[in-house]
């Protein structure tokens, strides 16, 4: 089967998105197919909308002869008008994979909604969706309904190797001295450093300290703004900043911590949470998004609302002065981990899914046919197990 991927910049780009993009695009081809990678340029978000007025990317999609298009949602500035245009002329059915939607990001809801026009009008012009959670599904079903064929392909966390087992990570949480907190995300305000430090700096000192792995250049005047944050806390001694780090190095980071910790980050799934937990970390995430499709309050770690800093404070000192019940959180994480699907079963339910999408193309037109409700690789979510 011949497949293209359609997204923005480099698909070895150090995010959780392109991460399940770059594990679907190994594994599809590993499964034998030809899957081509056309990389779009990001820019301001009015540039982008500007790519989809050129005819150049729908003759270029158009003359690869695909058997089926799959796209980055967010790429929809650039792709709602050229997707439109290859329905209307015979094109290869177009599937886009949702990790989250740009308009339900933490915005003014003004802008929000300005943003959700065109977004819409993307969602309308595809004839399938791959879901990395059930919370992305009901966000998109929001907006244009849910009728079109889809799936839910959970992503995975089994991409290192040698894990630890119950008995070595329940000796690393009772280990003296300071609890270890990892993040591990871009630093972006979607992802909340920033309430984590504020967070942070009402805990007592001396029990906690904490790391943050990321790349500060996409959002280069924010990352500023939190190191001088910590600077007039009079954190710097307990926050180091490790930068992004390949495989490798994330490995062994993930490894030396206790809890992974980012409660104020809205996440349309959380793949570092799934990875922190594989090493044994607990998380502490939050009530909005995903993170609950993970992680399971007082069983694998803890959710908390929206800016609630004394919960934090609680959650940190008291696992800090109680480290069996750190280690009893730790085992919880690793049963959760070993519950949920690895990249294989993930690839192996999209390649099911489009393979029979692409197939019924050539039988009768997509949008409004009855949609395969195909809940692919769920087991033990939301459960400790």
């Amino acid at each position: 089967m011949r497949i293209g991927l359609i997204l923005y910049g480099e698909l070895a780009t150090l995010t959780g998105g392109y991460l399940y993009d770059r594990m679907v695009v190994e594994g599809l081809r590993g499964l034998g197919h030809e899957v081509t990678v056309l990389p779009l340029q990001a820019g301001p978000y009015l540039r982008r909308i500007g790519h989809g007025l050129s005819f150049g990317l729908t003759r270029r999609l158009l003359k690869a002869r695909f058997d089926l298009i799959l796209q980055d949602e967010l790429c929809h500035p650039s792709l709602f008008l050229v997707n439109r245009r290859l329905r209307a002329l015979g094109g290869p059915p177009v599937v886009a994979i949702v990790h989250h939607l740009l308009s339900d990001e933490p915005r003014g809801r003004w802008l929000n909604r300005l943003l959700a026009e065109p977004e819409k009008r993307y969602l309308a012009s595809v004839d399938g969706f791959v879901f990395n959670s059930r919370i992305t599904r009901r966000k998109v079903e929001s907006l244009v309904g849910g009728e079109r064929p889809q799936v839910v392909a959970y992503p995975a966390g089994d991409r290192f190797a040698c894990l630890p087992s119950p008995e070595a990570v329940a000796e690393r949480a009772c280990r003296p001295g300071p609890l270890q907190l990892l993040f591990v995300g871009t630093l972006i305000p979607r992802k909340g450093l920033h309430q984590l430090i504020q967070g942070l700096a009402e805990a007592e000192r001396g029990t906690w300290q904490l790391t943050v792995v990321g790349d500060p250049e996409c959002a280069p005047g924010y990352a500023r703004q939190a190191k001088t944050l910590i600077a007039q806390l009079g954190l710097a001694e307990a926050i180091r900043f490790l930068g992004p780090c390949q495989e490798e190095a994330l490995a062994g980071v993930i490894g030396r911590h206790h809890l992974f910790s980012m409660p104020y980050a809205y996440e349309g799934f959380g793949i570092a949470i799934l990875e922190a937990m594989g090493f044994g970390l607990p998380a502490v995430g939050s009530r909005l998004g995903a993170a609950g499709e993970t992680i399971t309050h007082g069983g694998n770690g803890f959710l908390l609302a929206p800016e609630d800093r004394a919960g934090l404070v609680g959650l940190i000192q008291g696992l800090h002065r109680d480290r069996s019940r750190l280690a009893e959180l730790s085992r919880g994480a690793l049963r959760t981990f070993a519950h949920r699907p690895r990249w294989q079963e993930t690839t192996m339910a999209i390649e099911g899914f489009i393979l029979e999408l692409a197939g019924r193309s050539k039988a009768q037109p997509l949008i409004g046919a009855t949609r395969p409700r195909l809940e692919a690789v769920v087991r033990g979510v939301g459960h400790a197990s």
